[in-house]
């Protein structure tokens, strides 16, 4: 950052730049604020494709300048924000605004040999906010060898969460003074505030709170267990086999069987996010303003969203005029839950293709397209049809729905969607449950799930990706290789189902999984058997879809 005075026509004119953010995505994106302040009507003009909230900060930083004891330039004043080709959107440049003004005209001088990203919105009375988005813009300021960051008071928390740059936080436009409200020395003279040091607003990171996680109330959350859960156990090992390679599952079954809290539980074998998730993660819930920092530090477990049946589709994948990121990318990393698949609208079914497909969603505007990731594991649950109880034997109800009925429910879910799911499983009501004396639990569980993933983290240590379901290609052929019965046992079924390519694929990706919990290096005739059950939906006729 930098202020420097120079003369034309007898006139000073006064120039200054220094560095602020904004968000593109769930990315930091650098911006210069270029302040010039020279002779001729007062009059304030930012330029550089702002919108209407950055255009507005003219007149939040005149207050809070007047407020704090400083003096608005009386001349024509000219900021831009640059790259001046880019849509600048919200609040983040209101103290970078303010600091440039008060550089240009000689009333506050920053150090020069310390590069510092400057983020905050100003009150009138010149108090800090904090603005959403923090930690990306942090992430980019450390990427770019920036010093430090200076942030409001209540984004401090966010920015400590990254190592290797100083973090200063300002609650007021006072504090960088150290005299406060004290007078101000005229421009050019020896008076005037020089700002030689930050060291009084540095911050430190606070000590890992020991206290229990609660939930939106404050009560303690009660730990959920697949223990709760009697009997089912060959859901359980569905289940583990979906965790194992992040594989997408479908339960299906009639009301009451255990659908939900089964597919509720299944975070409770996941394992933790690796470091480098973990700030992948985080930075999409400080861009959708969704992350309160806590003394845990980054987000370290993994996503479970549950978006209700009414979504509209830019909730699911994204969207506004500036995109913010959907549920499929807050539940990157992590578990995306749709219960009672049919019953969302068949467009918000059909907009998950791309990002099941190609694990990210893209969103194109007239000005900019925008890129968020999306690589999450689909569970989801459905009943097989509106009353739930069509096919079932006695004792359960008898189905009351019309063929048309069951035919409009059905028709929610189309061939390509479903072909996008690994495993659909059956979940009939279930029997002799109290005989269940040792019910599998969560624990027992996740040993399964941890082992197969470090056999995967070792095998794809050099390609990129981390778990089975990620394979394709030449990638796929050469991890995934079959025993000559297990191939031929794959290319029966390949033709007596009528599967696709597409199911094929899955159909091998899910063997290696289930290889890799049994501890085999190569794929036999029992995996590959146990993977094609898993995809009983894979019929040539519709009438027995379900």
């Amino acid at each position: 950052m930098n202020g420097r005075y120079k003369r034309e026509r007898g006139a000073f004119i006064m120039y200054g730049k220094l560095y602020s953010a904004c968000l593109y995505g769930i990315d930091g994106v650098m911006i210069e604020v270029e302040v010039d302040l020279s002779s001729g009507i007062p009059q304030t003009h930012v330029v550089g494709l702002p919108d209407s909230a950055v255009r507005e900060a003219v007149d939040r930083v005149r207050a809070a300048i007047k407020n704090c004891g400083y003096t608005f330039p009386l001349q024509r004043v000219t900021i831009n924000l640059a790259p001046a080709d880019l849509r600048k959107e919200g609040t983040a440049f209101d103290l970078a605004i303010a600091l440039g003004l008060l550089i240009s005209s000689g009333q506050v001088a920053l150090p020069e040999n310390e590069r510092i990203l400057i983020i905050g919105e100003l009150s009138l009375e010149g108090a800090l906010r904090p603005v959403p988005g923090v930690l990306p813009m942090v992430d980019l300021a450390r990427r770019h060898g920036f010093h430090s960051v200076l942030v409001p008071e209540g984004n401090v928390p966010e920015a400590l969460l990254l190592d290797g740059i100083t973090v200063y936080g300002l609650s007021h436009l006072n504090q960088l003074s150290p005299e406060g409200m004290g007078s101000r020395g005229s421009r050019g003279t020896e008076d005037s505030l020089i700002l030689e040091s930050l060291a009084h607003l540095q911050r430190s990171p606070l000590p890992p709170s020991s206290e229990p996680s609660t939930n939106a109330h404050g009560l303690s959350k009660p730990p959920e267990n697949y223990s709760d859960v009697l009997g089912q156990r060959h859901i359980k090992r569905a289940l583990t086999i979906a965790a194992a390679g992040m594989h997408n599952i479908m339960l299906i079954g009639p009301p009451g069987t255990g659908k939900t809290m089964l597919i509720r539980r299944l975070p409770t074998i996941l394992p933790p996010l690796t470091s480098g998730e973990s700030l992948e993660v985080t930075k999409i819930y400080s861009s959708a303003s969704k992350f309160n920092p806590s003394e845990t530090g980054l987000i370290t477990e993994r996503p479970f969203r549950a978006p209700h049946h009414t979504i509209s589709g830019g909730g699911m994948v994204g969207g506004g005029s500036i995109p913010k990121p959907g549920e499929v990318s807050l539940a990157h990393r992590g578990v995306l839950f749709l219960d009672e698949l049919p019953e969302f609208s068949r467009q918000v079914l059909e907009m998950l293709r791309q990002p099941l497909e190609e694990h990210r969603v893209t969103i194109s505007r007239s000005r900019a397209s925008f890129t968020f990731p999306a690589r999450f594991l689909l569970a989801t649950s459905l009943n097989p049809c509106p009353c739930g109880f069509s096919g079932a034997e006695p004792p359960q109800p008898v189905c009351t729905c019309n063929p048309y009925r069951i035919a409009q429910y059905r028709e929610k879910l189309s061939g390509p969607l479903l072909d996008r799911i690994d495993m659909h499983v059956e979940v009939p009501r279930p029997t002799n449950w109290q005989n269940d004396a040792s019910p599998l639990s969560s624990e027992e569980m996740r040993f399964e799930v941890e082992k197969a993933e470090q056999i995967q983290l070792h095998r794809y240590r050099n390609q990129g990706i981390s778990r089975n379901s990620e394979l394709s290609g030449s990638a796929l052929r050469r991890y995934a290789k079959l025993h000559p019965d297990a191939g031929l046992l794959l290319k029966s079924s390949f033709d007596a189902l009528g599967l696709s390519m597409r199911a094929h694929d899955r159909i091998l990706k899910l063997s290696r999984t289930i290889a890799d919990l049994d501890g085999c290096s190569e794929i036999l005739a029992g995996h590959v058997a146990e993977a094609i059950q898993y995809r009983h939906l894979d019929k040539r006729s519709q009438d027995t879809m379900f």
